[in-house]
């Protein structure tokens, strides 16, 4: 067997972009960019979406751009185009996604001004899990502190988040981008098991040494919740990297060696449960308990 015909095992990114951000200049968010960023980060591919789009109050121009965009690309860049649940003809939207070969969809209920509990998105989550493809949730795209007055809408939190989570007969594999450990463990402890076992979390926003956050959501909730990003162009792309690399290496389970989600496990489990014919593990009832 060649080397060329062995299978990539490297991470597939689950977080990054391409096109401007409007509160500040970013490098090179262009696609030819970021495809050296990620063989260069160690990166398999990425699931991609179209930064300026977040900002639009219409998606259709955004995902426009965004197939062109990657369709030279294919393979490595997978787009993964915006879907607005409260906005006319999403369905349509999310059809055009899932024949895009995408993999996820994204969704920014802050910019949008859409609670917890909202019925569109919960309508959006169930058709996800129907579909195969996953739902990654934006929480927040710069910290507080550098964040630019005029962007005004707030943070994800993580009575949203739970809501998706727990709705009756769900199926939807969510993907939470930009959470701390403080939004994690809110979200991940305020679940069933069941429940907990749809959900991951892009860590590259989680504090490393000397305070070791990491660390502690590693031990805590498992290396497998957890999935490689790069945030590319927000971000430095090493981080996630650099977080795993300072992991501690000693003991009876050095949690260095813990093996993490990535994009290609998601959409795995993704297509997995809408493929199966078993019962949603999450049983009736659930959604009683979707405010609190």
């Amino acid at each position: 067997m060649t080397t060329a015909s062995l299978p990539d095992l490297r991470p597939i990114d689950v977080t990054s972009w391409i096109g401007g951000y409007p509160f500040r200049d970013v490098p090179h968010p262009d696609p030819e960019v970021l495809v050296r960023v990620l063989d260069r980060e160690g990166f398999a591919g990425a699931w991609v979406g179209h930064l300026p789009g977040a900002f639009f109050r219409d998606p259709v121009p955004s995902n426009r751009a965004l197939y062109a965009a990657l369709k030279p690309y294919a393979g490595v860049l997978h787009p993964t185009p915006i879907v607005r649940p409260d906005w006319p003809g999403w369905t349509a939207m999310l059809r055009d996604a899932v024949n895009a070969g995408a993999p996820a969809v994204r969704v920014y209920p802050a910019q949008w001004g859409l609670g917890p509990g909202h019925p569109a998105m919960a309508e959006l989550a169930l058709a996800c899990g129907e579909a195969g493809v996953a739902l990654h949730v934006t929480v927040r795209f710069e910290d507080l502190r550098q964040r630019h007055p005029m962007d005004s809408a707030g943070d994800v939190p993580a009575a949203t988040l739970r809501a998706i989570a727990r709705l009756s007969g769900s199926r939807c594999q969510l993907v939470v981008a930009g959470a701390g450990r403080d939004l994690i463990e809110e979200t991940h402890w305020g679940l069933t098991p069941a429940e907990q076992q749809r959900v991951f979390y892009d860590f590259g926003w989680v504090w490393g040494p000397p305070e070791d956050h990491f660390a502690h959501v590693v031990a805590t909730i498992g290396a497998q919740r957890l999935a490689w990003s790069s945030w590319w162009p927000l971000r430095l792309t090493q981080q996630s990297r650099a977080l795993i690399d300072l992991l501690p290496r000693h003991g009876p389970s050095p949690l260095s060696e813990a093996i993490f989600a990535d994009g290609r496990a998601i959409l795995e489990a993704a297509q997995r449960v809408a493929q199966s014919r078993l019962e949603p593990q999450n049983g009736a009832g659930t959604t009683l308990r979707t405010n609190r």
